[in-house]
C-alpha cells in the first residue's frame, strides 16, 4: 500500500477536526501530503418567511461562508498536528460527498480520511450521512472517524 495524498474533508466543527491528528497520523507514517478540503453547500431559501427578523440575502451569506473558510483552513494547516506536513486549502462548492468524492477523484488522492458526526434514527434521516455517501461513492479506501464518546454528565 502506497499512499502519497489524503484527503481530509473539514466542516470545521468539533467533529469534523477529530479526524485531522488520524489524517496527520497517518501522513507522517507515509510521508503524504494532506488535502484539508471546505465543501460550501449551495444555499436554499426557507418558504414561509415569518418576518420576525430581516432576512440576510444569500449572496451575504455564501460570500460569509467562504470569508470563514478561507479563514479557517490555515488554522487546520497551520495547527501543531501538521507542523511540518505538507498541507494543501481547497474550498468547493456544491453538495458535500458529490464535492468530497470529485475533488479525490481529481486530484488522484490515495485515502480519504473523513468525520462521522454519529447521528442515528431521525437526525440520520433528516441530514443525511455524508460520510456515507463517499463511502459508497469513492474510487479510493475511506478511513471514516467516529468521534470520541460523550463522557456522562458533558452533552
Amino acid at each position: 500500500m502506497n499512499i502519497r495524498s489524503i484527503l481530509l474533508p473539514t466542516d470545521f466543527s468539533e467533529c469534523g477536526n477529530y479526524a485531522l491528528s488520524y489524517a496527520a497520523s497517518l501522513a507522517r507514517t507515509f510521508k503524504a501530503s494532506i488535502i484539508c478540503l471546505n465543501v460550501i453547500e449551495p444555499i436554499v431559501p426557507t418558504v414561509g418567511y415569518s418576518g420576525m427578523t430581516e432576512p440576510m440575502p444569500i449572496a451575504d451569506i455564501a460570500e460569509q461562508m467562504e470569508d470563514s473558510a478561507e479563514r479557517e483552513l490555515p488554522k487546520l494547516a497551520e495547527c501543531d498536528e501538521c507542523s511540518g506536513l505538507n498541507v494543501e486549502e481547497v474550498v468547493a462548492h456544491g453538495e458535500a460527498a458529490s464535492e468530497i468524492v470529485r475533488v479525490a477523484k481529481e486530484r488522484a488522492v490515495d485515502l480519504i480520511v473523513i468525520a462521522s458526526h454519529g447521528r442515528t434514527g431521525l437526525g440520520r434521516i433528516l441530514f443525511g450521512s455524508t460520510a456515507e455517501a463517499v463511502v459508497r461513492h469513492a474510487a479510493c479506501p475511506v478511513l471514516v472517524v467516529k468521534p470520541p464518546p460523550i463522557e456522562e454528565g458533558h452533552q
